[in-house]
């Protein structure tokens, strides 16, 4: 009868502890556990070489988790710890440690959009388009100078520009510098299809010259009905073998040589800047400059190859401030344009 009775206990008492068990273990796999009580998904960066301690921290310091002991129990159970995978993950409101030590574990990270419009140099575009990357604008930019790299890529330090066409470009965190200019390099020769090279070739320019003079083209003017025919005018001396003569060309070699510090330092260009002894002082040199002077967009690429013909050869921005030019056929036409502009500068006080 003891006997007995014991064996009822005893199983019963396993029995109610199996039990437990059971729903612990449910409890901790199933139960919800992230972002409980959350509407938003919310993102979290798990960077190269992260431990399940840095993960977890994220996860306690950003408030995603409930229980933290559950969570550990569950990347262990599941030899996540072995299989940090780093990546930016959005995670969902209400997931449980199941799902969540899963969904890590598989490593389908979500990708991010990156852009760099506006960008004047190399450093500009490092600085811009690793903003929202796990790599760092200096480790971006020693891989856009490493001679042995762009060797391989068909570049070298003045056309490694030419791959910087702005866009809005769709990669994951956690990609490499060198994975990051690859895919640049792709992204360019897929922009130039041969309808653009066909482009090109009929106004007698390579890609990369086309590129130059856009730059050139969209320093000089920020209206883009007008860009054509700044671009047209600039081939017609291209054509005649004349000096391009750009202000934004004598900028840029002034900031080149150190005589200035910035871009928009130079309000007014006075002959010390034409002066300036560069292959980017237009003024002084036939033909375009040796690079890019700022990374043009693809507005102001179009502009180049879809430019209109005229007979232009000069222009002067126009006195109103308006951001447009006046443009001339004669060099006496031109000077008195320039004469009403120079005026107008004096009135504004603006000397240098």
């Amino acid at each position: 009868m003891v006997k007995g009775n014991i064996r009822v206990f005893l199983f019963v008492g396993f029995s109610v502890l199996s039990i437990s068990l059971i729903v612990y273990f449910y409890q901790v796999f199933f139960t919800p556990n992230i972002m409980v009580g959350q509407e938003e998904r919310k993102v979290i960066r798990i960077p190269h070489n992260a431990t399940i301690e840095n993960v977890t921290d994220t996860l306690q310091k950003y408030d995603f988790i409930s229980g933290l002991v559950p969570f550990r129990f569950v990347s262990k159970a599941l030899k996540y710890n072995e299989n940090i995978k780093p990546g930016l993950y959005v995670l969902k409101p209400e997931m449980t440690n199941n799902e969540a030590v899963r969904f890590l574990r598989s490593g389908a990270q979500t990708p991010i959009k990156i852009t760099f419009n506006n960008a004047r140099t190399t450093w500009d575009v490092a600085e811009r388009i690793t903003q929202r990357l796990e790599i760092t604008p200096e480790e971006f930019y020693d891989v856009v100078t490493d001679k042995e790299f762009l060797d391989d890529l068909g570049l070298d330090s003045l056309s490694v520009k030419s791959i910087f066409i702005p866009n809005t470009y769709e990669v994951y965190w956690t990609i490499s510098a060198k994975s990051l200019v690859k895919r640049l390099k792709k992204e360019h020769d897929r922009f130039w299809n041969d309808a653009r090279d066909a482009k090109a070739e009929k106004i007698g320019l390579t890609p990369f010259q086309v590129q130059i003079l856009a730059s050139i083209v969209e320093s000089e003017t920020i209206k883009a009905d007008e860009m054509p025919k700044v671009a047209g005018l600039y081939i017609n001396r291209l054509n005649k073998n004349w000096p391009l003569q750009s202000d934004p060309t004598v900028v840029y070699a002034a900031v080149e040589v150190g005589m200035v510090e910035n871009f928009t330092d130079v309000k007014r260009v006075l002959n010390k800047h034409l002066e300036v002894k560069s292959p980017y002082n237009t003024y002084k040199h036939t033909g375009l400059p040796p690079g890019p002077i700022r990374i043009p967009s693809t507005q102001a690429m179009n502009a180049v190859l879809n430019t209109i013909k005229h007979k232009y050869m000069y222009m002067v921005a126009d006195a109103d401030f308006s951001g447009y030019h006046h443009f001339s056929k004669t060099l006496s036409e031109h000077n008195r344009y320039a004469r009403i502009y120079q005026n107008a500068l004096n009135k504004k006080r603006v000397y240098k």
